[in-house]
């Protein structure tokens, strides 16, 4: 277990999950580098320790003197970069593969102890996904210079800021109708962002997780049509449900990929053929000490601003 305060970098440490474990590790004394492009948009992270304790430091992860700087004199390192579609020079293999490996050659070259890789639930090299193959190719990248490297396998990730439950409440905010692709059997383990970092925490520092892989996943598994159900009850929204087959998905996908930001890529419809649940019997957060907190406590907290009148609308739901 961890006896003094560390010298940890985290890359990719200003998204929906990174602050989360940036504000832990700060909690506890560590002293944090936070491996950001945008390092002025990542300064809302210096607050969450003292003075100089948390630092953001400008690094594309394909620049080895910028990584290299940012694992100079460093005890840890965390990984969790990783986009959700491609877009420019934002490549799944670049990032999640390539960039992966990048960047635990350079811990390893730097001296660093202990490295964490954050993938995701459908890994796998034989994925239809190019996002599916990306993260099995990042995480056996990690290995190859890390062979005791814990990897956390999260499912979709939830919280205030997260991009799923607020997605769809958004759509059911302004849309007449809500697509259920595949039909909505999609089955989801949706894993609360605070528990995701605890588990971070907890791998970066027990031994006992040495060279393990964990698949982080809340205590209810949901259907895509049980989530879109979930966020309609808690918001009061009432638009139509239409099942979408999967053929019809991936040509709507392939004209909205045009578009600068598109709602849905061909990629993640492939993604969507399979369930992004746990394995049965892989461990988990509670093999890491975490009781995992369940959608209905931390959710309809957030998807109040989306019914009408907003938060204190008469006749929210409960």
């Amino acid at each position: 277990m961890r006896n003094a305060a560390r010298r940890v970098t985290v890359f990719g440490g200003s998204g929906f999950v990174g602050r989360h474990v940036v504000r832990r590790l700060a909690a506890r004394g560590d002293v944090v580098r936070v491996a950001v492009r945008d390092p002025v948009a990542a300064a809302f992270l210096k607050p969450m320790g003292n003075v100089g304790q948390v630092v953001p430091m400008r690094v594309d992860i394909a620049d080895a003197g910028a990584v290299a700087e940012a694992l100079r004199g460093a005890d840890a390192a965390i990984n969790l970069v990783g986009i959700l579609r491609e877009t420019g020079r934002q490549r799944f293999d670049a990032v999640q593969g390539e960039g992966a490996e990048r960047l635990a050659a350079a811990a390893r070259d730097a001296g660093v102890a202990r490295f964490v890789q954050v993938s995701a639930i459908g890994a796998d090299a034989a994925s239809d996904s190019a996002y599916g193959r990306s993260k099995a190719a990042g995480e056996a990248g990690v290995r190859r210079h890390y062979p005791d490297a814990p990897i956390l396998r999260p499912s979709v990730v939830f919280g205030p800021e997260d991009d799923f439950f607020n997605r769809f409440a958004q759509l059911a905010q302004l849309a007449p109708a809500v697509p259920l692709v595949g039909g909505g059997h999609t089955r989801f383990q949706p894993v609360y962002v605070g528990d995701v970092a605890d588990a971070v925490l907890r791998a970066l520092d027990s031994p006992a997780a040495s060279g393990r892989i964990y698949e982080l996943g809340g205590p209810r598994t949901m259907t895509f049509r049980e989530v879109i159900e979930f966020v309609l009850a808690q918001t009061g929204r009432r638009p139509a449900l239409v099942n979408l087959p999967f053929g019809v998905a991936s040509m709507l996908a392939a004209i909205m990929e045009k578009l600068p930001a598109p709602q849905l890529t061909r990629d993640q419809v492939r993604l969507l053929r399979r369930d992004n649940v746990a394995a049965q019997g892989a461990p988990g957060l509670r093999e890491l000490g975490i009781e995992p907190t369940p959608v209905e406590a931390v959710v309809p907290a957030y998807l109040e601003i989306y019914r009408r009148g907003g938060r204190y609308a008469a006749g929210r739901a409960a």
